[in-house]
């Protein structure tokens, strides 16, 4: 069976990797066009790149994908199945093309959580679970049939960063059974509940401000579910601080949200009905530290305020 894969990030490279490995024929490795990053703006290459070069894959890096010279070059390669794992969206004329069809790789239990930023927003909004889903591609997006999905647990103090890796490695087996299950013709897929279904927006910087009046968990979830990108933060007299770990702490207190209660050994702010404990911070333009670390070379008083 030849594959199509289509990916760009480090989420994706698990799927691609687990599929070579098992043998199955990689048509070609369908990604970003190479762009400018950096301060330097020097052209970087995506993640799913990198690694298909370094495995002497063929690549291709289409501009856009409605070109009709891109849907040509698909139907040459005679692709049996296209497989997607975190990629842009792929127009009718391309998906259609495979006899087998083509699936995507999401990073939430759909119809949980559709949209650009599932890990984010599954931990900010305080879920105990999320996981991953394969389901076959049609217009409307990530609305379509299911095929397979697995399940995996939140903790309490779990960081998007974290959970994108778990979910990279559970996905990647996923990817395996479902492509195995398409070949076999071994799929029933099940339609989606529209009743249940949610989005997950792209979180854009303007959103990422804590703001210290809400609840002490919210805000708890808020930094861990934007760490270590977007990455939340606040102001302390005006300079930007990057929060990337916290811990909730139910220290009683009466007094301001956003007051430093405490900034010796441990760094704890108010919050509403308690307080949260900063871990981890980053002042801008400098590195990131544990918080004894931090304090040592930023200073700080209690009872000074930390901006919403």
């Amino acid at each position: 069976m030849r594959i199509m894969f289509m990916g760009t990030p480090e989420f994706a490279i698990p799927s691609l990797e687990i599929l070579l490995a098992n043998n199955i024929e990689i048509a070609s490795v369908v990604t970003a066009p190479d762009k400018p990053s950096g301060r330097g703006q020097q052209i970087g290459q995506s993640a799913v790149k990198k690694f298909a070069v370094h495995r002497g894959l063929d690549v291709l890096q289409p501009d856009s994908l409605r070109d009709p010279a891109f849907a040509e070059a698909c139907r040459k390669l005679q692709p049996d199945l296209m497989v997607v794992v975190a990629f842009r969206i792929l127009p009718p004329s391309v998906f259609s093309l495979p006899r087998l069809g083509a699936f995507n790789l999401h990073a939430s239990l759909l119809p949980k959580y559709r949209g650009a930023a599932p890990i984010n927003r599954a931990i900010i909004a305080g879920e105990r679970e999320s996981g991953v889903t394969t389901f076959f591609l049609g217009e409307r997006v990530d609305t379509g049939a299911i095929i397979l999905q697995a399940r995996t647990p939140i903790t309490e103090d779990m960081t998007a960063g974290e959970l994108h890796d778990t979910l990279a490695e559970i996905g990647a087996e996923i990817v395996l059974h479902t492509t195995r299950r398409i070949e076999q013709e071994n799929v029933v897929p099940r339609p989606q509940d529209e009743g249940a279904a949610s989005g997950a927006p792209k979180i854009f910087k303007e959103e990422c401000r804590i703001n210290w009046t809400q609840s002490f968990d919210v805000v708890h979830n808020f930094i861990r579910g934007l760490s270590p990108s977007p990455c939340a933060y606040t102001f302390h007299q005006g300079t930007m601080l990057r929060t990337f770990r916290s811990r909730k702490s139910d220290t009683p207190h009466s007094r301001q949200p956003g007051t430093i209660l405490e900034c010796d050994e441990r760094l704890l702010v108010a919050a509403g009905g308690g307080a949260v404990e900063l871990l981890e911070l980053q002042q801008e333009g400098r590195k990131r530290l544990p918080v004894a670390e931090f304090l040592k070379g930023y200073r700080m008083q209690a009872g000074e305020y930390l901006e919403s």
